[in-house]
């Protein structure tokens, strides 16, 4: 039998308990593993409150990041022994995810653990930091111009990474943030200034003063508007979350006038390709004693508890969840 936490809907909202499957229940795909870590991402705390536009299907094991080693494989390309990583794909969405001892998934959407990163790391890097890799190589790509970068949710996991990484790439990084206490966390991650993020939140003028060259944002609604706003000519913003709204009030100015791209971020359904070359970006920069500094590392037991808080807001940087003692 398998151990796993799983949400249930029914009349009263969702109930999150532990349960044990037989593993005849973890869903379809040729690749079964032991899970050794998954991690806590506000999409998760969404999933164990039983949130229908993340908990697509009840009864659901969340957890949208598996790291773990192969026990039996289908696929040719994996063995036992494999030590593999898994983030999006479906996973505690539409299918059963990370939070149990067992998982099974598909071979085409697996990656190798990088060898300097190890589990543990991979796991606290997990869809966030994979997420924040992304949107850094989307904004390169576009190849936008000298000048200062902002970050929004700067505190949080997928913002905390993002910083590191364009601060590790040359880029002056400014961090915003609602939390002004956490200056020196900001700074030892590569932040040169903060912004108030009650700055982007006031509803302005559809151009304003161009201000960035970039950024990554995990907010939405009218602070992506602001920074589309904001944004010099030939910047471009990764739009990566909607934590304060999905909706987007804006004019075609900021892309006619100015020429700014919308990058749009979806990791969930990123191909091979794309995740090969985002856990290489992030095997290459990513500094790994600054990752271990903002981790927490937390049991499977302790999920619920931590649910909550990253649903409030109360928790910095990235938590790895051990699901194997």
């Amino acid at each position: 039998m398998v151990r796993a936490l799983q949400v249930t809907r029914n009349d009263q909202g969702a109930e999150a308990r532990f349960v044990d499957v037989d593993e005849s229940e973890l869903g379809d795909g040729e690749v079964l593993l032991d899970v050794a870590y998954s991690s806590l991402n506000f999409k998760d705390g969404l999933a164990l409150r039983g949130d229908r536009g993340v908990a697509r299907i009840s009864p659901l094991i969340p957890g949208i990041d598996v790291v773990g080693t192969v026990v039996e494989s289908g696929d040719a390309r994996w063995k036992p022994g494999d030590e593999v990583v898994l983030t999006g794909g479906g996973l505690g969405e539409t299918r059963n995810g990370g939070y149990s001892t067992r998982a099974r998934v598909e071979g085409d959407d697996l990656v190798r653990v990088p060898e300097k990163l190890g589990m543990r790391r991979v796991a606290a890097i997990g869809t966030a930091g994979f997420t924040a890799a992304q949107a850094v190589l989307a904004l390169e790509h576009n190849d936008i111009p000298d000048g200062d970068v902002v970050v929004t949710g700067a505190t949080g996991g997928l913002g905390s990474i993002a910083v590191m990484l364009l601060a590790a790439s040359g880029r002056r990084v400014v961090a915003a943030t609602g939390h002004p206490d956490d200056r020196g966390y900001l700074e030892r991650l590569g932040a040169s200034d903060l912004l108030d993020r009650a700055e982007l939140q006031q509803a302005g003028k559809p151009l304003q003063a161009s201000r960035w060259a970039g950024a990554v944002d995990v907010v939405g609604g009218t602070t992506l508007a602001s920074l589309l706003a904001q944004t010099r000519y030939g910047g471009s913003v990764a739009a990566c979350g909607l934590v304060e709204s999905p909706e987007l009030a804006t004019t075609v100015m900021p892309f006619i006038l100015r020429g700014v791209n919308l990058l749009g971020i979806n990791s969930v359904e990123a191909p091979l390709v794309t995740r090969t070359r985002v856990w290489e970006r992030l095997e290459r920069d990513l500094d790994v004693g600054l990752l271990d500094s903002l981790t927490t590392e937390i049991g499977l037991d302790d999920v619920p508890g931590w649910a909550s808080r990253i649903l409030a807001g109360d928790t910095r940087g990235r938590i790895a969840v051990r699901v194997q003692d």
